[in-house]
């Protein structure tokens, strides 16, 4: 994480809790289209990707409750948070307490934000850029969490498999979800819902139902 990527995500974003999480505060944006093109404009990353990480997503904020409310899901267990965008999810199973936390995102200044998110919370993670669907994980985790990620067709595809994969295996795989139009069909079991309070910026509603599932493989 470099010092500009850290000056970059203060300048643009605020200090807040996201509303089903009041636990965790995150530098969260207020709009994307801004953002996105200061990003653009200012870092000199190829192909800059949507400031995904300055937003608290529908399904990451379900599955960062679920976790801080059912902490024996990770307690002393090796978790992994992947496309974990701002680390909401990562930072709450390091609450819960989880022995150790992996939050895994493509994007570097989403792992620079979650540096700076895990540092805000008080939580000690392990980041990585790593294109972890490519093949099997040379490390094993216990839990596998993945908060939103069904929102776009050919990702969608290869993380429904890499997900399975990893259920079959013997891990634990949670997957928080609004009902986005790539969300597996078969091998779910759902945990639990919530009413997540949503903006208009970012959604097509003020409030989305999310639904937090356990991938059976």
């Amino acid at each position: 994480m470099s010092g500009t990527d850290e000056a970059f995500i203060t300048a643009g974003t605020v200090a807040a809790a996201p509303p089903l999480t009041p636990e965790i505060r995150l530098h969260l944006a207020t709009e994307v289209t801004p953002l996105w093109q200061a990003t653009a404009d200012a870092l000199e990353y190829d192909g800059v990707e949507p400031p995904f990480w300055a937003f608290a997503w529908p399904g990451g904020q379900a599955l960062a409750r679920h976790v801080l409310d059912h902490p024996e899901i990770v307690a002393g267990r090796r978790v992994l948070d992947i496309a974990s965008g701002s680390g909401i999810v990562a930072i709450a199973a390091a609450k819960a307490g989880a022995a150790r936390v992996t939050a895994n995102d493509l994007d570097p200044l989403a792992v620079a934000a979650i540096g700076l998110n895990a540092a805000m919370n008080g939580v000690s993670l392990i980041t990585s850029v790593d294109d972890l669907l490519d093949e099997a994980p040379a490390e094993g985790w216990d839990v596998i969490l993945a908060g939103d990620v069904f929102y776009e067709r050919t990702m969608a595809r290869r993380m429904a498999t890499w997900l399975s994969e990893r259920a079959m295996d013997g891990a634990v795989v949670l997957i928080g979800d609004p009902s986005r139009a790539y969300l597996p069909e078969e091998g779910l079991a759902c945990l639990a819902a919530y009413d997540v309070p949503t903006s208009l910026e970012l959604e097509d509603r003020e409030l989305r139902i999310t639904r937090v599932w356990r991938l059976t493989g």
